[in-house]
């Protein structure tokens, strides 16, 4: 698929995709028109108070389906198009991040007189259990080696979490707050750890109305003090459980209800220390194999911060080693694929450190403006983008805009990386369930990001031609907000709007 997908940009000419129709796809209603069908749809009882709008062109220019094509809606995680889109355009599929150690102070008879820093990057898979992220104890291995080279035996001060790649703000402050207390609404660090969040199992009490049974998981953060005041659901009440926490004080309070119904989950909640765990953790890695370190481990916050005055300037560190990430290229495609928040908005701010030279949001949007302007789209009036990940709800942009990113992004040199980390429905991730009832030689040739929240749904991407030239592939945008029916019966209308476009003579 890969290699099909990296044809469509290198040939202008025709060529012939191996995708043969099948009976079961001819009968699946090829007659309607997916244009008629939308407006009909969007226009009826069910689904008319919301707001509804679409764009599907062909490369060529052809329209294949336009509904207020420019008007402004939320548009949820379908952001992560085009935060990913700009990162392989702009850093190439081979970037990583780095990892460094250095030290302050000086090294005699195997002793460290002075602090280990470790020098965050921005790798957002640092100590994560993700399959794509190195193994946590192979990363720490090779930072032990690196002392080991450096004759560090014994560490007279500090092990110190080093966040200064990105500023110190981990979100942005119109994400709502009982998001920024869950994983999707963990925030990023110039030193990440665990993808910035803690696991807590739960499970229901004996009866409604009787605490949640609650166990703390990985990482391991004993600094912590949280009160778990949540209760026992009545059964088909389902999950209502958020973890309220900040940066400003190790505490956190878990809320809402568990049904009696439900099975232990692991929920994972936002770790607003990651630097600090990171420092920590390596502590105690380095303890069990005999390396002791006098004063503990520390960061550069406010809570468990190294003073002011003691703070070795980054660039009078000597450095040691490094580790690096996984390829950019595989990040891209676990954020598209399972729709990572943190990694989206780590890629967000990266675009402001290597544009402008400062991971800030600011910093961040200033690049994001210029990368689309050297595409060729810039930003439309009255578009506004907020963040990486589309977890804002000030977010706005247009299926027009959309499109018009998605056929940028067909010219660029990254543009094979790019297409294949979208997901095709029915593949692993956001899209497992979605076009269920549709043909798999249909749906092989779809690459999709999805984006949800209350009341939003939406969906970009690309149609590939069953035969045909690059002039023949749609790229699409459709666009739903404050719909608040039946959730089944909008994404049967989602996935049967999608069909109709891949079956589009």
């Amino acid at each position: 698929m890969k290699i099909l997908l990296t044809a469509i940009i290198i040939q202008a000419s025709a060529m012939i995709f191996p995708y043969a129709a099948t009976a079961q796809t001819h009968s699946l209603l090829l007659a309607e028109s997916p244009q008629e069908y939308f407006t009909e749809e969007t226009e009826s009882e069910w689904l008319g108070h919301a707001s509804a709008c679409m764009l599907a062109v062909k490369m060529s220019g052809d329209t294949v389906v336009c509904a207020g094509s420019r008007k402004m809606l939320i548009p949820a995680s379908t952001m992560k198009t085009i935060t990913t889109g700009l990162a392989l355009h702009s850093l190439g599929a081979d970037y990583r991040f780095e990892t460094r150690l250095g030290y302050s102070g000086r090294i005699s008879g195997g002793t460290l007189y002075g602090d280990l820093y470790i020098i965050g990057g921005g790798d957002p898979t640092l100590g994560s259990r993700n399959h794509i992220a190195e193994p946590l104890d192979r990363t720490f291995s090779a930072w032990r080696t690196m002392l080991s080279k450096a004759g560090i035996r014994k560490i007279e001060g500090r092990i110190i979490g080093d966040n200064r790649f990105f500023d110190r703000i981990a979100e942005i402050d119109s994400w709502q707050w009982n998001d920024i207390g869950t994983y999707y609404g963990a925030g990023v660090s110039g030193l990440s750890f665990n993808e910035n969040m803690q696991n807590i199992n739960v499970t229901p009490g004996e009866a409604p109305g009787t605490p949640v049974k609650v166990r703390t998981g990985y990482p391991e953060m004993p600094w912590m003090e949280y009160t778990f005041s949540c209760t026992t659901g009545e059964a088909g009440t389902g999950n209502s459980l958020y973890m309220f926490t900040s940066p400003f004080s190790p505490v956190g309070e878990m809320r809402g209800t568990f049904a009696i119904d439900r099975k232990t989950k692991t929920e994972q909640v936002a770790n607003k220390f990651p630097a600090y765990t990171c420092a920590w953790h390596f502590m105690k890695y380095l303890a069990g194999c005999g390396i002791s370190c006098s004063k503990g481990a520390a960061d550069l916050g406010t809570v468990f911060g190294v003073p002011e005055n003691e703070r070795a300037p980054e660039d009078s560190l000597r450095i040691i080693g490094s580790t690096f990430s996984p390829e950019l290229a595989g990040i891209v495609s676990e954020t598209n694929h399972e729709s990572n928040n943190m990694y989206a908005e780590t890629l967000f701010k990266t675009l402001g450190k290597e544009y402008c030279g400062t991971g800030t949001y600011e910093s961040a949007l200033t690049a994001v403006e210029g990368l689309l302007k050297e595409l060729g789209t810039g930003i439309p009036e009255g578009s506004h983008i907020t963040d990486g990940s589309g977890l804002s709800r000030q977010n706005s942009i247009s299926p027009e805009f959309m499109c018009g990113f998605l056929k940028a992004m067909m010219d660029s040199p990254a543009f094979g990386t790019y297409a294949e980390s979208l997901p095709a429905p029915g593949s692993p991730g956001t899209l497992i369930y979605c076009m269920r009832e549709y043909p798999s030689d249909v749906k092989a040739r779809i690459r999709m990001k999805s984006g949800s929240m209350t009341g939003v749904r939406c969906y970009c991407g690309y149609i590939i031609p069953t035969e045909g030239s690059r002039d023949d592939t749609i790229v699409f945008s459709i666009m739903v907000n404050n719909y608040f029916g039946s959730p089944s019966r909008l994404q049967s209308f989602l996935d049967r709007t999608i069909y109709l476009m891949a079956t589009v003579n």
